[in-house]
């Protein structure tokens, strides 16, 4: 039986159609300005002890014109002394270590010694967001007369810049992983020269470690606070002693810490590799974040700046954390001045264990100052910052 569709029976308004099209066209049209805007690189104003600005393509020139090729930020004295790099933004969707990394990049001046700075190492992640999570794309700080927004991105590489994921991932270290772990920077080391987009950013991070001699490697992260690895020092076993040091000065500070070894049969990780593939001293530190949590009630921009959550009162109240959590929450300003007060611990740590190592500061940006005003004092302004 053959069905003719009467177009003289639908029951259409005059000028119904053009306007369900020019609405169509309005939101496909914002819609697609928002998805470009999440390619475009968060501001980051450094200060004027910047000595260069590279790309990662300059440790691995394939990486040049791809989502990988992400900045470095060096900041070099006059005299010669100790080698470190921090490395923010492995994770995306932990947002004060990339925090951190924009403040020193922003504030740092250096007399002596070299201090490298990747501020997104996965610039891939930045681009997308874990839409499933409810996730906001952006989150904004005060600045020093406004302010500024910044990418919340995933915890993995962008799928468009990736595809498909294994059904099972053996990273470069032979480690068996699920597929999508494929996307995960930090399960990606020593990586590979020809491999994904993931493991040549790995394998540039390498290069960068062996090139520039340097002594120490600092990885910022956060986790949840349900997650028994947080407000912690993970270390190789090679910085065993700086990392307990640094763990003293830290809880004479006020910041409670823990220490974690790093497991030796669980490779892939910064803190695996690093330290068995290269000279440096290898350390990752984990601060807590409510809006990386599972336990988190509705996710929102101020979630990730106050974190404030009362899912996570309830859950402390019953045992179920790993750190103290009240009304207060744990806000951004204090796990970026956890991370700030560990680097600076840590560069000095490292300097009385290895004199020749040293890295002086004529200017550290204080943690105590963030922890008391935040982050205007820290943050530049600029009109194009959105």
């Amino acid at each position: 039986m053959k069905t003719r569709l009467n177009f003289k029976n639908l029951n259409f308004q005059r000028g119904q159609p053009i306007f369900i099209f020019i609405m169509v066209v309005i939101i496909c049209f914002f819609t697609g300005e928002n998805f470009l805007s999440l390619h475009q690189e968060d501001l980051i104003i450094p200060s004027s002890g910047l000595s260069q600005q590279l790309r990662l393509s300059h440790y691995l020139p394939t990486l040049a014109n791809t989502p990988g090729n992400t900045r470095v930020f060096l900041f070099e004295g006059k005299e010669k002394g100790g080698n470190v790099l921090i490395l923010g933004g492995t994770h995306p969707n932990e947002p004060a270590g990339f925090i951190a990394a924009t403040i020193l990049i922003e504030n740092l001046i250096i007399k002596k010694g070299r201090l490298f700075i990747i501020p997104q190492a996965n610039l891939s992640g930045f681009t997308h967001n874990d839409a499933f999570e409810a996730n906001p794309q952006r989150f904004s700080l005060p600045a020093q007369d406004g302010l500024r927004w910044f990418r919340y991105g995933s915890r993995l590489t962008n799928p468009i810049h990736q595809w498909p994921d294994p059904t099972t991932y053996i990273n470069p270290s032979s480690q068996k992983l699920a597929g999508p772990e494929s996307r995960n920077l930090n399960r990606a080391y020593p990586g590979s020269k020809e491999g994904s987009l993931t493991e040549r950013v790995a394998w540039a991070i390498m290069q960068l470690l062996k090139t520039e001699n340097i002594h120490l490697a600092i990885d910022l992260h956060e986790a949840s606070p349900e997650y028994p690895v947080i407000n912690a020092i993970v270390f190789h076993e090679r910085a065993a002693e700086l990392a307990a040091m640094t763990m003293m000065d830290l809880q004479m500070e006020g910041f409670d810490l823990r220490l974690e070894a790093s497991p030796p049969n669980l490779h892939g990780l910064s803190h695996r590799e690093w330290g068995d593939l290269t000279s440096t001293l290898a350390i990752l530190l984990e601060t807590a974040n409510a809006s990386h949590g599972r336990l988190k009630g509705k996710p929102s921009p101020q979630l990730i700046v106050k974190g404030q959550d009362a899912n996570y009162v309830r859950a402390a109240r019953l045992g179920r954390l790993f750190v103290p959590f009240d009304e207060e929450g744990i806000p951004l300003k204090r796990r970026v001045a956890r991370h700030l007060a560990s680097i600076k611990s840590l560069i000095t740590n490292l300097a009385a264990l290895y004199p020749s190592q040293t890295i002086k500061f004529e200017y550290f940006p204080s943690p105590q100052l963030l922890l008391k005003n935040g982050f205007k004092d820290f943050l530049q302004i600029a009109s194009s910052s959105k």
